[in-house]
């Protein structure tokens, strides 16, 4: 039995995540609290496997109760957010402080998605009860250096110290150096969901300004989200980046974020790689889609692309990858062992589509190798 504490100042927010868990036989809801101060007993009381947290609250909020947790005893929490500028702000600094993922409010709200939404919020608290923290977030053990910036911080299993950006902060890895001559492959497609922030800031944070290649990123996100993740992002991190606009002329040592609600493509011009952004497929299930992403890309570039696929639930990403290796591209997937959720990689190695399977610490170095292979 999988034991969850619900944290929420809504008594509607407690009894619709109470309702929506406890449908699941294998979940159960072991103590509802109202504020963080109630949250962080309740905690202490029942040892649950996962937390969820709501940001806004009394006496003490989600983030502050966040640190408590991380501190005292480490576990998987999903912080409940509000779909706006605001919110993405607070949700990524949780993101930072430790945080696996997050829950949007508006899963509360009636609407035709409503199953779908209960049915990956059940099978996300399953996935990652079974991941246990092996540490605290350094973040909350040691002083950020001044002009960091708010990088982001690695909680997933097995993962050494934070990510490290431009600054290199306390277990930052140095920046890469990229190899003389022109790269074979100059275009890098990544896929990645749950876990992905701190993961692909690890991996960005490591590229030099030149780095070869440009990098285009579909990370399941709302769309309040992706513009502030690039922003912060793009300020611990030597490349430039970006949340992607329609039209824009793809540029190497530049990482491209799809935005939340549409699909990133590209359009090979005659002289030129322009991006696409648009709705279109209308019925994918996610949106950006990793799948719309990479089979974009490898039928417009072939083997000059380099798929990555990070961590994430579901198999979002395996049909984009089985295009990509027929155009002659190559494939790289994060390791079981650091990702929070195995799910987007497993799906490619288990259907022999991988040609490396890289440890997150080691997945920048990979890439800038791969460029070349």
């Amino acid at each position: 039995m999988i034991t969850v504490v619900v944290v929420d100042d809504s008594a509607f927010m407690r009894k619709a995540l109470s309702s929506m868990l406890e449908k699941d036989p294998e979940i159960s809801v072991v103590a509802v609290g109202r504020d963080g101060e109630e949250g962080l007993e309740l905690v202490r009381k029942h040892n649950p496997d996962v937390v969820t947290l709501d940001i806004e609250m009394p006496r003490m909020d989600g983030l502050t109760a966040l640190r408590r947790i991380m501190m005292e005893m480490p576990r998987p929490v999903l912080m409940v957010s509000s779909l706006t500028t605001e919110g993405a702000e607070s949700t990524l600094k949780a993101l930072e402080l430790g945080a696996v993922d997050f829950i949007p409010k508006q899963l509360s709200k009636v609407s035709l998605d409503i199953v779908r939404i209960e049915d990956e919020l059940r099978e996300k608290v399953k996935e990652i009860s079974r991941r246990k923290f092996l540490r605290t977030p350094r973040s909350l053990r040691a002083p950020r250096p001044v002009g960091d910036g708010g990088a982001f911080t690695s909680s997933s299993p097995g993962a050494g110290g934070t990510g490290g950006g431009a600054s290199g902060g306390e277990g930052s890895r140095p920046v890469l150096t990229p190899r003389a001559g022109r790269p074979v492959r100059d275009i890098v497609a990544i896929g990645v969901s749950t876990g992905g922030p701190p993961a692909v800031q690890k991996v960005l944070s490591r590229f030099p300004a030149d780095f070869p290649a440009s990098i285009l990123i579909a990370q399941h996100m709302p769309a309040a989200f992706t513009g502030p993740f690039a922003k912060r992002l793009d300020g611990v991190c030597n490349i430039t980046v970006k949340e992607a606009e329609n039209g824009e002329r793809l540029r190497p040592g530049t990482a491209y974020i799809a935005p939340g609600g549409k699909h990133l493509r590209v359009d090979q011009k005659i002289s030129m790689v322009e991006v696409v952004v648009t709705p279109e497929p209308a019925d994918a299930l996610y949106k950006p889609s990793a799948n719309v992403l990479i089979e974009s890309v490898a039928q417009a570039m072939g083997r000059r692309t380099l798929g990555v696929i990070l961590t994430g639930m579901g198999s979002d990403g395996l049909e984009g990858v089985r295009v990509l290796k027929q155009k002659g591209g190559r494939a790289l997937a994060q390791s079981d062992a650091t990702c929070v959720v195995y799910g987007m990689p497993k799906a490619i190695v288990d259907a022999g589509l991988a040609d490396e399977i890289i440890d997150i610490d080691d997945m920048a170095s990979a890439i800038m190798a791969g460029l070349y292979k």
